[in-house]
């Protein structure tokens, strides 16, 4: 057995000389900026600001961003090598999924020039971080029971309510949030807007949330109180914002499959590694029966969590990839990371307890793939739902 489970070869989707040179790049740049500061960051449960802006100089914000606009001119391709070394590194508290993943392609696909021309640039630099805010204290995966209100006064909006467990929550500058404009209309009642919060005028940032996993990470609530917005802060149209929610939410959810292929795969990476090394028994944990069995089947499910991951890349790059297939791997990718993690950590013993062993924080972390972007409930109903 190879001392990397996994696939056979580099996934066809990032095999692209340009994608191999921006893998390395960030496998270095983790390595040596992001791991040796992760329990410093834990403890202050937020990234260095610094970090943002010095991945923004070796081009690794918002890579699928055309370069008028400050970024790479790549494909989502090139930010999911990105996401997948950030799992590799085991730094999934680094918000760029959030950032180059999910705001990006929405001020890219329903952004005026003016809103990009304003917001992209700065994102691509790591001069700003953004958020999404979709997710309330009472609405969660169903987004049409969102509170959050925005009044038309004159030529702004007035935005009231509040809004939980926001990635990059505590350090935001920019947040693209989801808010009632017609509270009758009901899913065609939802706009988007964006939110420049820096000035703090009628917006409160709340308590950054402790959370089982992802330490590193400012997961927070953000309250709105009366903030006042101009109208050319609508993100695409007025009462489409549901529907844009939707259309988007096929790639947010493809990026959490891709955290969980490479979860896996390093799962299992570093349940070999130990079991070669750990002495039982007059021998190796490896020369059991039962670890080699388990890590072969282990290996075998990687293997297929890849194809599946890659088919659906490859469905995304050619604008084919649906909202149920995009949600068979949501749920599915997810689920298995759990599952093959936990066996894999099973192998470690009392160490799989340590935090300080990488397999406990893997383990930590991988349990909100299951919820954010959707819960995998949700998921099977979206699924049942095209069948």
């Amino acid at each position: 057995m190879p001392a990397t489970p996994g696939p056979a070869a580099e996934p066809p989707w990032s095999s692209g000389p340009d994608l191999r040179l921006l893998r390395a790049t960030a496998r270095k740049f983790l390595e040596t900026e992001a791991v040796p500061h992760r329990e410093r960051w834990e403890e202050q449960r937020h990234i260095d600001r610094d970090f943002w802006r010095k991945a923004g100089d070796l081009g690794l914000l918002c890579c699928a961003v055309p370069e008028q606009y400050g970024g790479g001119g790549g494909t989502i391709a090139h930010d999911l090598v990105v996401i997948e070394e950030q799992a590799r590194a085991l730094e999934l508290g680094w918000g760029n999924t959030v950032q180059s993943g999910i705001v990006a392609h929405y001020l890219l696909a329903y952004g005026t020039e003016q809103q990009k021309n304003r917001c992209l640039p700065a994102l691509a630099s790591g001069e700003a971080v953004a958020a999404i805010a979709m997710t309330e204290p009472g609405a969660g995966s169903d987004l049409k029971a969102l509170t959050t209100q925005a009044v038309r006064d004159g030529d702004d909006y007035l935005v009231t309510g509040t809004k939980t467990f926001i990635s990059n929550g505590g350090s935001a500058d920019l947040v693209v949030l989801a808010a009632k404009t017609d509270p009758d209309a009901g899913a065609k009642g939802v706009t988007l807007l964006i939110a420049d919060v820096r000035d703090g005028q009628g917006f409160h940032r709340g308590r950054t949330l402790r959370k089982l996993g992802q330490h590193t990470s400012d997961t927070a609530e953000l309250h709105f109180d009366q903030m006042r917005l101009p109208a050319g802060a609508v993100l695409g149209e007025v009462g489409r914002g549901f529907a844009h929610m939707m259309e988007q939410l096929p790639q947010e959810r493809l990026c959490i499959a891709t955290i969980a292929v490479a979860s896996i795969e390093r799962a299992v990476e570093l349940a070999v590694e130990y079991s070669r090394q750990r002495r039982a028994f007059g021998g190796t944990l490896f020369d059991l029966q039962n670890t080699r069995f388990e890590l072969a089947e282990c290996a075998t499910l990687a293997r297929a969590g890849r194809v599946f991951l890659d088919d659906c890349v490859a469905r995304h790059l050619d604008g084919a990839l649906d909202t149920a297939t995009a949600s068979m791997a949501k749920w599915w990718l997810t689920d298995l990371q759990c599952q093959i993690v936990d066996r894999c950590q099973q192998l470690f013993g009392g160490y799989g307890y340590m935090w300080d062993y990488p397999i406990t924080r893997m383990a930590a972390d991988a349990r909100v793939q299951r919820v954010y972007g959707g819960a995998n409930e949700l998921m099977k109903e979206l699924i049942a739902r095209s069948l």
